[in-house]
């Protein structure tokens, strides 16, 4: 077997440390290693421009797992 099929897969989750409303954010700073504030100002931008953030985040709250403890 190759050494890539015996590691788990890299998953999302909401974190638990980097959290600010539901973790949403810096799980996703977590998973692709950006500091979570880049990516809290990202979803504020698109927030501002359009609107959808907020319902991207609210989903994203309801869908993305919580980080096992």
């Amino acid at each position: 077997m190759a050494e890539s099929d015996q590691r788990d897969p890299k998953r999302l989750y909401r974190s638990r440390t980097n959290r600010r409303l539901c973790g949403v954010c810096g799980g996703i700073g977590e998973y692709f290693n950006i500091d979570p504030v880049i990516i809290r100002l990202l979803w504020i931008l698109v927030t501002l421009a359009g609107g959808g953030g907020i319902i991207a985040y609210i989903i994203a709250c309801l869908i993305v797992p919580e980080e096992p403890k």
